[in-house]
């Protein structure tokens, strides 16, 4: 398992390990485990759609719009 104590939201280094809040993606040896400064950076993280999530049909349509885009070219 990986670990990273940087709190991705704030960028700060967790050093209270044993009692911040964590996450634990993917499984086996790749799987990573984040660490947080407080539970509200925990559910903010939790929180951002990312492209291919459930909930991300908005980001998908800023995507398909500039993958059609004159300046980039299409890479349909």
């Amino acid at each position: 398992m990986i670990t990273t104590t940087l709190d991705p939201i704030t960028l700060v280094d967790v050093t209270d390990l044993d009692n911040a809040p964590f996450i634990i993606e993917g499984s086996g040896d790749n799987a990573l485990k984040i660490y947080f400064q407080s539970e509200a950076n925990k559910q903010e993280y939790l929180a951002t759609e990312v492209h291919g999530s459930l909930n991300s049909a908005g980001l998908k349509a800023i995507f398909d719009d500039v993958a059609d885009s004159p300046i980039t070219g299409t890479i349909n």
